[in-house]
Formats: C-alpha cells, structure tokens, sequence
C-alpha cells in the first residue's frame, strides 16, 4: 500500500510538472511577438473558425504554433467570438494581443469623402470606384434608391451631407448612403431650427433646394449669408433668380462647359432664367455651411451679384441693374484680357 501511493504521488507529481510546464509554455507563447517585420492587413471572411484562422496566419508567416492559438482561444472561451474584416497587423503584436483584436472587432477602416457641391451623381461614381465597397444600387433608377433610403422626395439629389466617411470593407453604398442621408436630415432639422424669423422659406426641402444654389455659387465661405440674401429678396419680390448653376444642372450632360445665351433661354424645369422660385430639386449636396445660410441670410438691399474675375472666387454685389450692368461689364474685360494673355 505504501509502495502504491508512493508511485501515486510520483505520477501527481509528474502530472503537476506537466501542466506547469504547459502553462509555462503557453503563457510565453502568448506573449511573444508575433513574425511580423512591417505592418500588413489580413483579412477574416465571414463565417470562419478560428483553427481557419490560425491556419491562414501560419500560410502567411505570421503565426507559429497554430494549434497553441486555438487551444488558446477555447480555454478563454474566444473561439466563436470572433468578428470578420480585416485588420491591420502590427510589427509587435502578441498572439494574445491579436486575438483580443480579432473579438473587438478592430478592423481597419477606409474613407470616402464626399466634396460640397457634387451632384448625388458625382458622390455614386466615388462609391462605384472605391474597392472596398460592395455595390448594389448599380442599375437602379433614382426613385428606387430614394424609395430603399426612405426619402421624403423621389429624387436623392441633395441628401446626403459631404463630409468624410469611414467604413469597414464589404460596406454596401446603401449602407453609406443611408449614413449621409441620415447626418443631412440631422444637419437640415439644426438649420431649420435656427431660421430666421423673416425667412422666404416654407419648408425644409425649400432650404435644401436653396442651400444647394448657395453651395454652386459660393466661392468664399464668407459670401455664402449675402448670396443667400440675394435670394431671399428676389424671391420677396417675385424676381427670378437667374442663377447659372441650375440651368446648369438643368442641362444636364449635354453641358459642354460653356453656357451660352441659347443655353439660358432654353426652358427647363431649373432654368431660372425662364421659370420663377426655387427649382424643382435641390442641384447639389450642400455643405452644413449652406444650410445654415440659406435659413439665415444677410440684411441688405443688393439683388445682383457677378464674379469679381480676382481669382478669388469672390463676387461683386450690386442694389441696381445699372450697378450690376458696370459690373458684369468690367468681369467681362477682365476674362479678355486674362484670355490674350495666355500663350
């Protein structure tokens, strides 16, 4: 009997050195750095295992070991937890560092920027063109895609606020869509808030509209509340508004880049030159700038403005037509000139 526990305790004692040694092993495994000279990106497709995973890093030399990984992960109950993307490796990390960014769901984000003043159709061709986003509304007409975002109008244009979005890969456009679309209402229901009391706008669609002209017309920030004023007076009065960026629009893409005289005489449902009040739809996506200007416009009595031609972007305002005439006029001088001193 005591030659049997001695034998026992022999074999605990062999059992325990095991063990130790295992956990010895495996805890210096899990903080040593892992294979990797310079950073890279590795991908985790939807649905994969972990022993997948660690295979995938052992193919790539990144990981060693891949089993002590996994075992790893079930013993921390990881396994089943982690999230597909891709993530950034870093030179340094620990295999337990990289599971525990594998579970966070760390993974690498990329950008598109939208610019103020595109059209909806410009921000589509950005997202077409970006590889990490996953097209579905190629083909669909517009009102479709206004439909699936739930929009209150039919045509998009305009919804969508320009700023710089971040996305993780196998991102769909409707899914960014529908962030733009959402952070636009949210920007249009701040303007609409703080609109002036004297407003000519009826409704937020009517700032939308109104801001995305302010949008095209703008070439200092600081002009934005006097072009608006502008607006609001000629609207006050009945006046057209005459502005070249809807007719623009309006033409659509049989505009070569130069707008003629027969250009502002052709009647289009955004031709303000031949129609009266806002267009039918907004002509661009408008900055948060614009919207707010356009609830908000600058006292005064000016109802015309022209390109200063200062290279600037800024423009001459004018109270009369005789004032504006003269003005338009010295513009014109000024693109001749600038036109024969070219080689």
């Amino acid at each position: 009997m005591g030659r049997l526990t001695r034998w026992l305790g022999i074999l605990a004692l062999i059992m325990l050195g095991t063990v130790v040694a295992g956990a010895w092993t495996l805890h210096s495994y899990l903080n040593r750095p892992l294979v990797l000279s310079e950073s890279q990106v590795f991908e985790i497709p939807a649905g994969s295992s972990l022993s997948s995973v660690a295979r995938d890093l052992q193919q790539q030399g990144v990981l060693q070991h891949p089993k002590w990984f996994v075992l790893y992960g079930r013993l921390s109950k990881q396994s089943s937890r982690l999230r597909a993307g891709e993530y950034r490796l870093q030179p340094g990390f620990t295999p337990r560092e990289l599971l525990s960014t594998f579970v966070a769901g760390d993974v690498l984000m990329h950008s598109l920027t939208v610019i103020e003043g595109w059209t909806y159709r410009q921000m589509l061709s950005a997202m077409y063109a970006h590889p990490a986003l996953k097209i579905e509304t190629q083909g669909m007409e517009l009102s479709q895609i206004a439909a699936r975002l739930d929009l209150p109008e039919t045509s998009p244009e305009g919804w969508f606020l320009p700023e710089t979005y971040r996305f993780p890969r196998g991102t769909s456009d409707l899914e960014l869509l529908a962030q733009g679309a959402l952070e636009m209402r949210q920007a249009l229901d701040r303007a609409w808030a703080e609109r002036a009391s004297d407003s000519m706008l009826e409704t937020p669609y009517q700032a939308l509209i109104l801001a995305s002209i302010i949008e095209k017309e703008t070439g200092l920030g600081s002009e934005r509340a006097r072009i608006s004023g502008v607006m609001h007076r000629r609207l006050s009065r009945g006046m057209r508004l005459q502005t070249d960026p809807t007719v623009i629009y309006g033409l659509g893409a049989s505009f070569d880049g130069n707008l003629r005289r027969a250009d502002l005489e052709r009647d289009t449902p955004f031709n303000t030159y031949t129609r009266k009040g806002l267009p039918p739809t907004p002509i661009a996506l408008p900055a948060q700038a614009a919207l707010i200007a356009a609830v908000n416009p600058a006292d005064g009595d000016e109802l015309f403005f022209v390109a200063s031609g200062d290279g600037d972007g800024s423009h001459v305002f004018s109270v009369t037509l005789e004032e504006h005439n003269r003005a338009v006029a010295r513009y014109l001088k000024k693109l001749r000139a600038q036109r024969e001193s070219k080689p």
